[in-house]
C-alpha cells in the first residue's frame, strides 16, 4: 500500500514541482515515508489533455486578454452554475484511467497539487468510493474560485490572507493550515556552503565581487530573453558593470542567440539552457528577473532573493506579484522600457537591494514540504 499519493497537473510546470518537492521531502524522513507522485494529465484523454495543457499555455502566452476574462469570469461563477457542471462532467468522462490508477495504487492519504484531481476526488468521496483523507496544496498567493473544493480534509495555504480567504469563501477554519509553497529540500538549507553566493558565483566563472543578475524569463510586453539580456547588458551608469546569468531552458534557439551574446561580452554573460541546479543559480544571484509563478517566487523567497517580476499572466501571476510588491519583496516591470530602468536603478542602489532581499527572506518557508507532510501524515 502507498503510504502518500500525490497528484498534480502539468498545466504550467508549478504544480508538478510542488508535487516533486512534498515527494522528495517525504523520501527524505526518518524514516522514509513510501510517496508516489502521478501527473494526472499522464491518465486522461488524450483531447482532453491537449485542450487543458496545450491550450491553456498557447492562450495566456498568444491572447493575455482572453485568459484574464475567463479567469475573472470563473472567479464570480458558483460551483453550482450550469457551466461549472458541465466543466465537471467533461473531466469525469476524461478522466476514468486517472481514477482506476488511483484506486490501484490503495493510498492512506493523497495530497493535490492542483484542483482538477481534488474535484474528481471530491465525488468519488461523496458517493463512498474512496476512504482515505484528501488534501489540497493551493500553489499561488491569492485564492480563485476553483480552489474552493467542499470536503478535503485539508487546505493548505501559501500565507494567512489565502487562509484568510478560504475561511470568507466558506471552508472550515479548522482544515486550514498555513504551511508555505512545497520547495525542494535543498531550499530548506539557504545556509549550506554549497548554496553559499561567492560558491555559486565562483563556479559559473563569474567575479563574485560584482554583482549578478540571474534572468530567466521573456514574454509579453518585455521581449524574449536574449533581447531582454542584451538590453540589460548595454546600461550604462552607477552600478553597470554586474554579470548576467541567463536561463533560456528547453529553448534551444534563445540558448544558442545567449551563447552569441556571451562571446561578445566575454565576463559579462552566462548562457544556459535546461539546468537542474535552478538553487545554485539563484544562490549565486544579487537580483532574480522572473515570472511571478508561485513556485519560482517561492524558491526565491526561500533563499531570501530580491526580485524584478516580469510578464505576469493575468490572474493567478498579477496576484503573486502584488503580494511580493505590498510586502517589499519585489518591483514589477510593466515593459521593455521599465525593466531597462528598474535594473538600472536597483544596481545603483545597494541599499535598496539590501532591504529587498531582507524582506523576501523574512516571507520565505523554505520547510514548507515539511510543514504540509505533518500535517497530512500526523492528522
Amino acid at each position: 500500500m502507498t503510504r502518500l499519493l500525490i497528484l498534480s497537473v502539468s498545466a504550467g510546470n508549478g504544480h508538478v514541482r510542488a508535487a516533486q518537492a512534498l515527494a522528495a521531502t517525504a523520501e527524505a524522513l526518518n524514516p522514509p515515508c513510501s510517496a508516489v507522485h502521478i501527473d494526472a494529465m499522464a491518465h486522461v484523454a488524450g483531447g482532453f489533455r491537449k485542450v487543458y495543457t496545450d491550450w491553456y499555455i498557447q492562450l495566456v502566452n498568444r491572447a493575455p486578454e482572453v485568459w484574464s476574462y475567463l479567469h475573472q469570469k470563473a472567479d464570480s461563477t458558483p460551483h453550482s452554475a450550469t457551466s461549472q457542471r458541465l466543466r465537471r462532467g467533461i473531466e469525469r468522462v476524461s478522466a476514468g484511467a486517472l481514477l482506476r490508477e488511483i484506486h490501484r495504487a490503495k493510498p492512506r492519504a493523497i495530497v493535490c497539487t492542483h484542483f482538477l484531481p481534488a474535484e474528481l476526488l471530491m465525488r468519488e468521496g461523496n458517493r463512498g468510493r474512496l476512504d482515505c483523507p484528501v488534501w489540497l496544496q493551493v500553489t499561488d498567493y491569492d485564492l480563485h474560485n476553483m480552489w474552493i473544493v467542499p470536503g478535503m480534509a485539508g487546505y493548505l495555504a501559501a500565507t494567512e490572507e489565502v487562509a484568510f480567504r478560504m475561511r470568507a469563501r466558506g471552508l472550515p477554519a479548522d482544515r486550514i493550515h498555513v504551511t508555505g509553497i512545497p520547495v525542494m529540500p535543498v531550499f530548506s538549507q539557504p545556509d549550506a556552503s554549497e548554496l553559499a553566493r561567492d560558491a555559486c558565483v565562483s563556479r559559473l566563472g563569474l567575479d563574485p565581487a560584482r554583482k549578478v543578475i540571474l534572468m530567466a524569463s521573456g514574454g509579453a510586453g518585455v521581449g524574449d530573453l536574449p533581447s531582454m539580456v542584451e538590453r540589460v547588458l548595454a546600461l550604462g551608469g552607477p552600478g553597470s558593470d554586474f554579470q548576467v546569468i541567463a536561463v533560456a531552458g528547453r529553448n534551444a534557439t534563445a540558448h544558442e542567440a545567449l551563447k552569441a551574446i556571451a562571446q561578445r561580452l566575454p565576463g559579462r554573460l552566462v548562457a544556459l539552457g535546461f539546468t537542474n541546479e535552478m538553487e545554485k543559480l539563484m544562490a549565486a544571484a544579487d537580483l532574480v528577473v522572473t515570472k511571478p509563478g508561485g513556485l519560482t517566487i517561492s524558491e526565491c523567497l526561500a533563499l531570501g532573493k530580491p526580485m524584478l517580476l516580469v510578464s505576469p499572466i493575468p490572474g493567478q501571476e498579477e496576484h503573486n506579484a502584488g503580494f511580493l510588491m505590498e510586502e517589499g519583496a519585489a518591483w514589477l516591470a510593466y515593459d521593455s522600457i521599465g525593466l531597462e530602468y528598474k535594473v538600472a536603478r536597483l544596481m545603483a542602489a545597494p541599499e535598496q537591494l539590501a532591504r529587498m532581499a531582507q524582506k523576501s527572506r523574512s516571507l520565505g518557508k523554505p520547510d514548507a514540504a515539511r510543514r504540509v507532510l505533518d500535517c497530512v501524515l500526523g492528522a
